[in-house]
C-alpha cells in the first residue's frame, strides 16, 4: 500500500475534490493509535478542504470512531498529528462543530427545537443564556439553514429522527465552525429521511464553505453528495475521489483479499472471492472485516 505522496487513492490520496487541499481545514497526518496493545489505526493520512463533503466509510470496528475521537482531541495518537486550519488542534477548538451518534432526547423535557439550537451559542459558557435580539436572529438563521422553521417550537424529544438530526446540525453550526463532524447521522433514519439529511449537508457544505466529514457504514447513501471518500478497513485507510478509491485494486489491497467492484443500477456491489480459493478462504476467516460497507456482498 502506498503512502505519503504515493500513487492515487491509497493512504492519503492524490485527488482534489471540491476544494484546494493545500489550504485544508483538516489535515490528518500519519496517525496511528494503539489501545490495550492493539493497533486500531495505522498511518492514516487525508485532508479535507473548505466546501468539501467527505464520507468516512467503514464497517463496525474498522476504526472510524477512534479516528473521530482523535480529530476531536478526545483520544491521543501514538504517532502522527492533526492540524486544523494549518495549526495543531487544541482540546476545545471552536473551528469544529460536532453531531454525536447517540444523543438521548427525553420526550418529556420541555425543550423546544429552537432552545436546543440556541444552546450551541452558549456551550462554552456557564449559567443561563441571556436573551438578545442578535441571539434570536442567529437561531432563526440556523433554523432556516436546516429547514427546521416549521417545527422550531415543538418539543425536540417528540420530533422524528430526521427532524432531530436537522436540529442537531443547526446546534453544531450556530457557532460558525469551519469543520462539521457527524458520527453515523443516518444510522437510525429511514431511506427518505437519510437522503434529505445528505442533501442538506451537501448544500450547507457548498453554500457556507464548511468542510463536512460524515462517518457511515452505508456508502451508497452518500454517493450523490461525496466529493471525497476516506475508506477505513482494519485501521488502514484509502482516500481520494470515489472513482479513485472504490476500485477493485485499491479495495483488494486495503482488505488484503480479492474483491471486484460493480456498479448496478446506481448502487455499488462488491463481489468477494472472485479470485482463487485462497482468497475465498481468507474472506471467510475475516467475516465482516472484508465486507465493503454500504454494498451488497456477492460470493
Amino acid at each position: 500500500m502506498t503512502d505519503g505522496g504515493g500513487h492515487g487513492a491509497v493512504a492519503d490520496g492524490g485527488a482534489r475534490g471540491a476544494g484546494d487541499l493545500t489550504e485544508a481545514i483538516l489535515s490528518v497526518e500519519g496517525v496511528s493509535v494503539r489501545l490495550s496493545g492493539r493497533e486500531i489505526l495505522h498511518d492514516v493520512s487525508f485532508a479535507v478542504a473548505p466546501g468539501e463533503f467527505t464520507g468516512l466509510i467503514g464497517s463496525n470496528g474498522a476504526g472510524k470512531t477512534t479516528l473521530l475521537r482523535v480529530i476531536l482531541g478526545l483520544q491521543s495518537a501514538n504517532v502522527g498529528r492533526v492540524l486544523l486550519d494549518g495549526r495543531p488542534r487544541s482540546h476545545r477548538n471552536p473551528l469544529i462543530g460536532y453531531v454525536p451518534q447517540k444523543f438521548q432526547l427525553d420526550p418529556d423535557m420541555p425543550l423546544r427545537a429552537r432552545d436546543l439550537v440556541g444552546l450551541g451559542i452558549d456551550a462554552h459558557r456557564l449559567g443561563i443564556p441571556l436573551p438578545s435580539r442578535a441571539r434570536r436572529a442567529r437561531v432563526e438563521e440556523m433554523l432556516r439553514a436546516v429547514d427546521a422553521e416549521r417545527f422550531a417550537d415543538e418539543r425536540v424529544g417528540l420530533l422524528s429522527g430526521g427532524e432531530q438530526q436537522r436540529v442537531l446540525i443547526a446546534h453544531a453550526l450556530i457557532a460558525r465552525p469551519k469543520l462539521l463532524l457527524l458520527d453515523e447521522p443516518l444510522a437510525n433514519l429511514d431511506l427518505r429521511a437519510g437522503q434529505e439529511v445528505v442533501a442538506l449537508l451537501a448544500r450547507i457544505a457548498a453554500e457556507q464553505r464548511i468542510a463536512v466529514l460524515i462517518s457511515a457504514h452505508e456508502m451508497n447513501a452518500l454517493l450523490p453528495a461525496m466529493n471525497r471518500i476516506v475508506y477505513i478497513a482494519g485501521g488502514r485507510a484509502a482516500s481520494g475521489t470515489t472513482a479513485e478509491v472504490v476500485r477493485a485494486d485499491v479495495l483488494s489491497e486495503l482488505y488484503g483479499s480479492h474483491v471486484d467492484v460493480l456498479n448496478v443500477h446506481g448502487r455499488v456491489l462488491v463481489v468477494a472471492g472472485a479470485g482463487d480459493d485462497s482468497d475465498r478462504s481468507q474472506i471467510g476467516r475475516h467475516g465482516h472485516d472484508v465486507m465493503v460497507p454500504g454494498t451488497e456482498i456477492v460470493s
